[in-house]
């Protein structure tokens, strides 16, 4: 610092990223780290960034569970120590909550990172009073740190247009066309408002009464409160792009001929796909759908058959008790065992995790023998393996069922014969696409496109829906 300080002479602005709470068990002490941060700032250095955790560190710092704001009070406990402005970061995601962050005096100046790719307009429209208008950042990864690990070019769940701005261009038309988009999830929204923003006429149909589809339900999952956000920006960009909204209306044959669309796009979601073992309708049968959306009562001993990413949604939310850490800082702190003195080194060293187990015996079973959830986020997915582990979830692999009846679910595992004894089997067993208007549409010689789930219901993939249906929109 003092060589790089006497090379640029003292107007230039020199910040160094200094690591303040290091959450690993040999990391550094807050003596340490004060010891640096004095040295630093008698070396020249213009700032000094907030650094938390190491990629080895087993505890999350900026996915979706981990509370907004959550170590800002790290940086606030070192600006007792130093005199030069201090940077603080994770999780920081709306205007509303930098503001909170600085007028309480935690940082001199917040530092933001992925929100920029969910929305580049981000700070105009906190400027000129549209926060309601910013495509809020839901801490989710899936596009940007896991394509990054993959060796993909980053880019944005929620704004596929980041890092694309040249290969998926929302451009005026010359050619205006009325366009019908049938249903208002992922997929069908994300088409409506870049059909409407490129100058489309559209009209959107919706059979439930409010937008979303599966949004709805993973709202519901404690960690993917986020995703409020993303409705509550979906539902300013209809109004702002005049999108015509029909909630609680059904699109049929009738109605998309009477309406003369030069284009139709089906975006109607999926169905639960049926696993296909004997005694699936007993009365202890429930898919996630009666659970999530439905509300249906859940036994104390539940077998939840599917281990993809609804699986595991679905024992987070069955297992979630009383825990706030999705929203509480400091019962996020005390369930991942942080000091929130930061008195010990590492700030974890001698801290036991109170992950709280589930007050349900649940149990989740997959056919395949690999290790349950393989397929969740590559910066993600340890993060709720560790819980439900933590919270006492049984996980079993390589499970060929035989039947369900009163005594149970029975099944298979390396040749001998078990009888898990449930009041609740969730069924997490996969989608089917939704195409019966698609079909007919064809029949009677009116083509349609098909995005979303009611194209690829395989896995049920925001990420994929919303590129789809945007990439569709702008090529009208």
């Amino acid at each position: 610092m003092r060589q790089t300080r006497a090379a640029v002479g003292p107007d230039f602005i020199l910040i160094f990223r200094l690591s303040m709470l290091d959450l690993i068990e040999k990391g550094s002490t807050w003596e340490e780290v004060v010891l640096l941060a004095k040295a630093l700032e008698n070396a020249g250095v213009s700032m000094i960034s907030t650094g938390i955790g190491w990629h080895e560190a087993r505890i999350p710092t900026i996915a979706a569970m981990v509370p907004r704001a959550s170590f800002t009070w790290v940086t606030k406990k070192l600006r007792e120590e130093v005199s030069v402005p201090l940077i603080t970061c994770n999780r920081i995601n709306t205007p509303e909550i930098a503001e909170e962050v600085l007028s309480r005096g935690d940082a001199d100046m917040v530092s933001i990172a992925r929100p920029f790719l969910a929305d580049p307009e981000f700070v105009n429209k906190a400027r000129d009073g549209r926060a309601d208008e910013i495509n809020t950042c839901i801490g989710c990864n899936q596009a940007c740190l896991d394509h990054v690990f993959e060796g993909k070019r980053c880019s944005c769940l929620v704004n596929p247009q980041a890092c694309h701005e040249l290969d998926l261009v929302y451009q005026k038309t010359l050619n205006k066309k009325r366009v019908a988009v049938v249903g208002a999830g992922p997929a069908g929204l994300a088409c409506a408002t870049v059909a409407a923003e490129c100058g489309h006429e559209v009209i959107l149909y919706e059979t439930a009464h409010e937008i979303g589809g599966q949004f709805n339900m993973a709202k519901l999952v404690p960690g993917k409160e986020e995703f409020y956000e993303t409705l509550r920006y979906y539902k300013k960009r209809l109004e702002v792009l005049n999108v015509d909204l029909r909630l609680g209306e059904q699109a049929n044959l009738n109605k998309i001929k009477a309406e003369n669309f030069d284009e139709v796009v089906i975006a109607a979601g999926i169905l639960p796909r049926e696993p296909g073992i004997a005694g699936q309708d007993h009365p202890s049968v429930l898919t996630y759908i009666d659970v999530l959306r439905g509300n249906k009562s859940v036994g104390e001993r539940v077998a939840v058959i599917g281990a993809g990413g609804i699986g595991f949604d679905i024992c987070e939310f069955l297992s979630h008790d009383d825990d706030q850490s999705s929203v509480d800082i400091n019962a996020f702190l005390e369930k991942w065992g942080i000091d929130g003195k930061h008195e010990t080194r590492g700030g974890v060293a001698g801290v036991e995790s109170k992950i709280a187990t589930s007050s349900r015996q649940i149990t989740m079973l997959q056919r395949k023998k690999t290790r349950l959830g393989a397929g969740l986020g590559k910066t993600t997915g340890w993060i709720h393996r560790t819980s439900l582990r933590a919270k006492n979830i049984t996980m079993v692999a390589g499970a060929q069922y035989g039947k369900i009846d009163d005594d149970g679910l029975h099944y298979s595992l390396d040749g001998a014969i078990h009888v898990l004894a449930v009041d609740t089997i969730v069924l997490c067993t996969g989608q089917l696409p939704l195409r019966d208007l698609h079909v007919e549409l064809e029949k009677n010689g009116i083509s349609s496109h098909l995005i979303g789930g009611a194209d690829v219901a395989v896995e049920l993939d925001a990420k994929r829906a919303i590129n789809q249906g945007s990439r569709l929109a702008a090529s009208l």
